[in-house]
């Protein structure tokens, strides 16, 4: 079985290798063909995942993978910080999870809920990856990155694997991008296919690595910076993509919006911002192929309960 280091450049192998270590661990997420304003598309269901979110997959993978230790620190908007606590806490390691003060509450309660230490630091993901990052470094405990981790990265590829598998059909495979972890583990998964990275236009630093050669630090404004809000795209994932390119696109947040509203319209599905920018890029025509599969990739939104309105509510008899 592959063990990925950080000199070696990603590869497929690595990602089949990745899916054969998380298999016990992660769900394996459906995916749905469907058929919205007359087009065909599928979803790749990933919001199914356990923690709600993509994120576990690079996190079994790193901490399986990676040197055995009983303790782990990271940094994170929230999802990633959600995937290693659970993982730590399926494999029996302790996690420190540093996030931003702005993290929104459908993702800090559930977190709080895994037993992990939880520090809140800085207004932005930057800020509390740095004090994470000083502290693995005082204490000598290993620092796992959100992103810009090999295997992290060949975990998370394993979503396109399952594409390439299970909707071979499918002749693109459309990801959001914050930090490139997901885009470039994807565009190792897929056989192949077509990957289309989409960013909001308040948070482009794969736009802005590419543009520019080499990562590059960029403004963070989105609703969905909180799962996208990544200043500068990884080093890491900027290798895979710089050898194996993506196709780029850009979203507004009124595109972003309007989006989350078509998924609960038309699937019911509630998702975060993130996991709506694929599909916003859709609807705006903006992605290329004929069978797209659109990866639907977290579901850490804030969501009320009926219970929480029948005070203000007057029955109905139906």
């Amino acid at each position: 079985m592959s063990t990925t280091t950080a000199h070696a450049p990603l590869t497929a192998t690595d990602v089949r290798a990745a899916a054969e270590r998380i298999a016990p661990h992660a769900r394996r997420t459906p995916v749905m063909h469907a058929e919205v304003d007359g087009r065909p598309l599928t979803l790749k269901l990933e919001h199914l995942q356990r923690t709600g979110a993509f994120k576990l997959r690079g996190a079994l993978n790193a901490l399986l993978g990676g040197e055995g230790t009983d303790r782990v620190i990271t940094a994170s908007g929230g999802n990633h910080g959600l995937g290693v606590a659970t993982a730590a806490r399926l494999l029996g390691v302790h996690a420190t999870v540093y996030v931003p003060e702005s993290i929104p509450e459908a993702k800090a309660a559930p977190l709080a809920a895994t037993g992990a230490e939880i520090v809140r630091v800085g207004e932005h993901y930057a800020v509390a990856a740095e004090a994470a990052r000083s502290r693995a470094e005082t204490e000598g405990v290993r620092y796992l990155h959100a992103f810009d981790d090999p295997l992290v990265v060949a975990g998370q590829g394993t979503i396109g694997l399952e594409i390439a598998t299970d909707a071979p059909e499918c002749d693109t495979v459309v990801v959001a991008v914050g930090g490139g972890g997901l885009v470039a583990g994807v565009r190792l998964g897929a056989e192949g296919r077509e990957v289309v990275g989409v960013e909001p236009e308040g948070c482009q630093s794969m736009h802005a690595a590419l543009a520019a050669g080499h990562p590059v630090r960029t403004p963070v404004d989105s609703v969905a910076s909180s799962a996208l809000g990544a200043a500068t795209l990884g080093q890491v994932p900027f290798g895979v993509l710089s050898a194996h390119p993506v196709t780029p696109a850009l979203v507004s947040d009124a595109e972003i919006v309007r989006a989350q509203e078509r998924l609960w319209e038309e699937f019911r599905i509630a998702t975060e911002p993130a996991a709506a920018v694929p599909f916003a890029a859709w609807l705006a025509g903006r992605v290329p192929g004929e069978r797209p599969c659109l990866v639907v990739c977290g579901a850490n939104a804030e969501w009320r309960r009926a219970d929480q309105d029948l005070a203000t509510t007057p029955a109905s008899a139906g």
